[in-house]
């Protein structure tokens, strides 16, 4: 397993009205713009901007992440040669598959294996 990318979450109320203040920073647009479940959600360089209602996001807020892998099944094989649980997943997304696993050090991260088209717009 090869790890791609990670993002920096922040959580915002409005994502179009954020979205324009870190596509500034960043000196880009965003590279992702999705819905997953009930959350709304962008990919601007390393920020991964994520607006909803607080019961929609309050589970992203326990997790690390998301970290790109190659392979979600081999993400998968290393929680659990480390000793980890997979506490949700997989689930597809609109960007691909996504695993949330907890390590045994209590730390609970989610890992997502991109589409091949989105990985191939947002990392080529």
């Amino acid at each position: 397993m090869k790890i791609l990318k990670t993002y920096a979450r922040l959580f915002v109320t409005d994502l179009d009205r954020a979205l324009p203040i870190y596509e500034k920073l960043v000196g880009a647009p965003a590279d992702l713009r999705f819905r997953f479940e009930r959350a709304d959600i962008a990919a601007v360089g390393d920020f991964l901007v994520i607006a909803g209602p607080q019961e929609a996001v309050s589970g992203y807020r326990d997790t690390i992440g998301p970290v790109i892998v190659d392979d979600l099944d081999a993400a998968q094989q290393f929680v659990t040669d480390i000793g980890g649980t997979i506490t949700r997943g997989p689930v597809v997304s609109a960007t691909g598959r996504v695993v949330y696993a907890r390590h045994p050090d209590g730390a609970h991260v989610e890992y997502v294996e991109w589409a091949a088209d989105i990985r191939s717009h947002v990392l080529d």
